[in-house]
């Protein structure tokens, strides 16, 4: 081979399962790097298709697609948690699956989830695993309420879920979420909601970035704010608490850790993503080296680069029609504008996300 017949850089090629914005924003950080990409995905025009050469469109269940897309790349990566462990497992039997798919088995399951927390000594609400109306109406006795029924797996930006209260027929809560296997947890009387990004190398570097304030409505993330209105010390823990999480899971690549403060000034788990993650796109335009970038240099092996900040930030989530002022949007000075390219335009849907700078106030 001579020097023609290859890239200067890292030369590998990452599969990307999941062809969300996630998955187009972590293929065009790799590019940045020289690292080549192939998009697994069963839907139709996904929006990361359009900034890869290949592809491979076809159902996570389809052992022969995965074993040729297996046979096409050099590691594996995903931009969403709730990957089939089968399809996980099928391809980590070929190639190496960073994160490995033991962070895909304790995400997917809330339940699981909260265990394994508590078990590394986190702490987290009151929980008790749901499957029956007996089993709901004893734990409602245990924990109280007000509570929040959720689904054991597969819910996100407030679905599958449902906030119970005085009153509130336990039978038709359940029936609400679907009957499906479920989690009652203790409602936090939260004073903010903060989450943070670590980042863990292959060779068990770990990095952080600082952590952001978030605001949800309905469900969704509307913005993030960074940083967040917490002392020193407060921030210190929740960075100990990812990385208690990454260590424990051997991770590799970016976890992001969704936490309670409390009015009493704890710090509770709500929820982890083994994924770059929506609350961290401001890394985007106020970072040296986004969250996009640090996950595909830790899934290929590569130095981990800088998490520190250049400037404030607030990132706005572009939901549904939100994405009209686009237009408006770029021309503002100190705003960072992404768009997904997605052409389905709905109530709910994220379409893009812009992020205003300011000065860097304080680290």
């Amino acid at each position: 081979m001579t020097t023609s017949d290859r890239s200067v850089g890292p030369d590998q090629i990452i599969g990307i399962l999941g062809g969300g914005q996630l998955g187009r924003m972590l293929a065009l950080a790799g590019a940045r790097l020289g690292l080549r990409c192939q998009i697994y995905a069963p839907e139709p025009e996904s929006p990361a298709f359009d900034v890869v050469r290949r592809i491979t469109e076809a159902d996570y269940s389809d052992e022969m697609a995965l074993a040729r897309f297996a046979e096409d790349v050099d590691i594996v990566t995903y931009e969403f948690e709730n990957v089939p462990a089968k399809a996980a497992d099928f391809l980590s039997s070929r190639l190496p699956v960073r994160p490995g798919p033991m962070a895909l088995t304790v995400s997917q399951d809330r339940v699981i989830e909260k265990s394994f927390a508590r078990d590394c000594g986190i702490e987290v609400p009151d929980f008790a695993a749901i499957d029956t109306v007996a089993d709901l109406e004893a734990a409602l006795q245990r924990i109280g309420l007000p509570a929040v029924l959720k689904t054991r797996r597969f819910g996100y930006d407030g679905k599958g879920q449902v906030v119970m209260r005085e009153g509130d027929d336990p039978a038709k809560a359940l029936a609400a979420i679907g009957n499906q296997p479920a989690i009652l947890e203790a409602f936090v009387p939260f004073e903010r909601e903060i989450s943070i990004l670590i980042v863990r190398g292959h060779d068990g570097e770990i990095r952080h970035y600082d952590p952001v304030e978030n605001v949800h409505r309905a469900g969704i993330l509307r913005t993030s704010t960074v940083p967040a209105l917490i002392d020193v010390s407060l921030a210190a823990k929740a960075a100990l608490v990812g990385t208690v999480l990454a260590q424990k899971l051997d991770y590799v690549g970016v976890l992001a850790v969704e936490l309670f403060v409390t009015e009493d000034g704890r710090l509770l788990l709500n929820e982890m993503a083994p994924r770059v993650h929506n609350s961290g796109h401001w890394t985007e335009a106020a970072c040296h080296c986004s969250q996009f970038e640090n996950h595909m240099r830790a899934v290929a092996g590569l130095p981990l680069g800088s998490t520190l900040r250049h400037s404030d930030a607030v990132m706005h989530n572009l939901i549904g029609a939100d994405v009209e002022d686009w237009r408006r949007i770029a021309a503002e000075e100190g705003a960072v504008l992404h768009l997904y390219g997605k052409r389905d335009q709905r109530d709910g849907r994220k379409m893009g996300h812009l992020t205003r700078l300011s000065p860097l106030s304080r680290s």
